[in-house]
């Protein structure tokens, strides 16, 4: 007889009679909060509870008598085995003849059906497209119920952790100073008020964090700014003593989380609204549509003028930035060592070398959390740019091949970020030649120079040229912003080659940071990624322009044992011989073990 998962379609019934009690004949449930965070917290792991898949990325929709889950290439055999016995179809996404959810539904949804979801976990161009794909079936959206809330019993509760306060010195710009900013951009686009949904742009510009978003130090937050007015939605359970002064001090008028949409309902905007529609989930686009047309008022997406603010780092965010990278370059320098010491000669697995790099992170000052879960993935696996390695599921690792981590941290003073595949053991000609193009894309990156007014496509050819070269690519962007005491991953700007219509560009500006991160990844044998971190300066001025280049904000040495000159051009080879001088100058004297240090020498040597 078939398994049957009968927690899972127990769980579908009662759901189905909550969709029959709400007159709701379709029901969609995708993984997000209500901010399009990057990690979504138990709270909001609603796919998951209908139908057993835990991933990070996927879709469920239910009707009476059908439930679906798409989701992508990386997870179809994890959820044909957690789907087991439950009755839900996998529609592999990508995959030919098989249909979008939007397809699905316009073809499957009949004549005057109602479609439901929660409209503060779906984004506005989602949403938009649904309604524009099924208004010529007269289908209407209920997008202001959550029915899990009345089938999940113990259901976890919304994340709800202390709010803290940075100081002034630390973030080297007061919150007055920011709103300023903020309000001259507002009446610039004529507008008299601006509500502010994404979270890491709300705590740079009140100069607050939090902590109920794994691995970003953000608060569950709405902001609502008019020319005389702060207003911040947070859960009063957040806000501590410390927190309450100084928003008293500094005008912040505090008012609950829950409240925001009846806030928005019951406004009486005095002019136009400014919102960016990319970082504004559906109910609450919906809602202030339906109340500026209420109103008579416009609303006006466009950009968080914030977003270009944060991205440009302050002289004190650069100056703390700075010192936060060598003390984190140092603890990887001191884990690269610690792994080539050990392997081979006492039990190792991708995990276990996960945790010991954590742990030594965690010993640095200020430290506050990683910045993201820490990939540590050993030979083939490397090849697989999301694999994540856990206690129970970890590669040994051996003598042999390599080791790619990609890691980093959230301290008082700045976010890292950064990438080394270590050589453990033999290695093939062939990974050599990856490996020397890899390093070789990773320093051209870094040694370019630009007028000013280039986007990161103008530049992300630097990166792939040597790999380009020797006919073979990487299929995921070059570089990415990254945030102070925030998100690892920020806009506006990024290092991408690919043309895509209507995708925004963002300049290159003196004070950006962003990832420089080729890679190879050959399925079944190896994957290879270098990345440093590298901060945009001014270079020289003439009568052609503005020159812009970088400096590197990460020194940590490159594996020499994976380097073969033979695919290096004389100037990769200065290159590299360059920047290893300045990683001796600058990590040594943070390394207290001569051991270690006399490691580095030679882990540093010019070739």
């Amino acid at each position: 007889m078939a398994y049957e998962n009968t927690v899972i379609k127990e769980r579908l019934s009662l759901l189905r009679s909550k969709m029959a009690e709400n007159g709701i004949d379709f029901y969609m449930m995708p993984t997000s909060d209500f901010h399009n965070s990057e990690y979504s917290a138990d709270f909001f792991k609603v796919r998951e509870y209908f139908c057993g898949f835990d991933g990070s990325n996927g879709t469920l929709v239910v009707s009476a008598d059908f439930a679906g889950m798409w989701t992508d290439g990386r997870y179809f055999i994890q959820a044909e085995n957690q789907m087991k016995g439950t009755g839900v179809e996998l529609y592999k996404m990508g995959n030919p003849g098989v249909p979008t959810i939007e397809e699905y539904l316009s073809d499957n949804m009949k004549e005057g059906q109602v479609l439901g979801f929660d409209g503060r976990v779906v984004s506005t161009s989602i949403g938009e497209r649904l309604e524009k794909k099924l208004s010529g079936k007269n289908i209407s959206l209920k997008i202001d119920k959550d029915l899990a809330q009345e089938v999940w019993t113990d259901r976890p509760s919304l994340p709800c952790h202390d709010i803290y306060v940075l100081s002034d010195e630390l973030c080297g710009k007061s919150f007055a100073e920011k709103l300023s900013d903020v309000r001259g951009k507002m009446e610039k686009a004529g507008a008299k008020s601006h509500l502010l949904s994404k979270l890491d742009d709300i705590m740079w510009l009140t100069n607050l964090r939090g902590n109920d978003v794994e691995c970003n130090p953000v608060a569950l937050s709405y902001a609502y700014i008019t020319m005389d007015k702060f207003i911040l939605f947070v859960q009063e359970k957040e806000i501590t003593d410390e927190v309450k002064v100084y928003c008293d001090k500094v005008g912040i008028e505090l008012r609950d989380y829950a409240e925001v949409m009846n806030f928005i309902a019951g406004a009486t905007f005095d002019g136009d609204v400014l919102y960016d529609k990319r970082n504004t989930n559906f109910l609450t686009f919906r809602t202030l549509s339906d109340k500026a047309k209420a109103l008579g008022v416009e609303l006006k997406n466009e950009k968080d003028p914030t977003e270009l603010m944060k991205a440009i780092k302050n002289d004190t965010e650069l100056k703390n930035i700075r010192e936060v990278y060598l003390r984190d370059s140092a603890a990887l320098t001191e884990f690269i060592y610690w792994v080539k010491k050990n392997v081979g000669k006492t039990e190792m697995t991708e995990y276990s070398a996960a945790m010991k790099l954590d742990s030594m992170r965690a010993q640095l000052p200020g430290f506050i959390e990683l910045s993201f879960p820490t990939i540590s993935a050993y030979n083939a696996n490397a090849a697989m740019a999301h694999y994540e390695a856990t206690k129970d599921n970890a590669a040994q690792v051996k003598a042999q091949g390599m080791l790619l981590v990609d890691s980093g941290g959230t301290y008082m003073g700045g976010t890292t970020d950064v990438t080394r595949t270590i050589v453990v053991g033999e290695i093939s000609d062939e990974i050599k030649k990856h490996y020397t193009a890899t390093v070789a894309g990773m320093l051209q990156m870094a040694d370019a120079l630009f007028l000013e007014g280039c986007t990161g496509r103008n530049l992300d050819v630097y990166a792939r040229r040597p790999l380009w070269d020797i006919g073979i690519d990487y299929n995921h962007g070059t570089g990415h912003g990254i945030g102070y005491i925030l998100n690892v991953h920020e806009g506006p700007h990024s290092l991408r080659w690919r043309y895509a219509e209507g995708v925004s560009e963002a300049v290159l500006e003196p004070g950006m940071i962003v990832s420089d991160e080729p890679g190879v990844y050959i399925e079944g044998s190896h994957g290879i990624r270098i990345e440093n971190i590298i901060e945009v300066v001014e270079r020289s001025e003439n009568e052609y322009g503005k020159f812009l280049g970088f400096e590197h904000l990460t020194y940590v040495p490159i594996d020499l044992e994976a380097i073969d000159t033979r695919y290096m051009k004389p100037e990769h080879v200065e290159l590299l011989n360059k920047y290893h001088k300045a990683v001796y100058d600058k990590v040594s004297p943070l390394i207290k073990d001569e051991e270690i240090k006399n490691w580095l020498k030679e882990a540093t040597r010019a070739i």
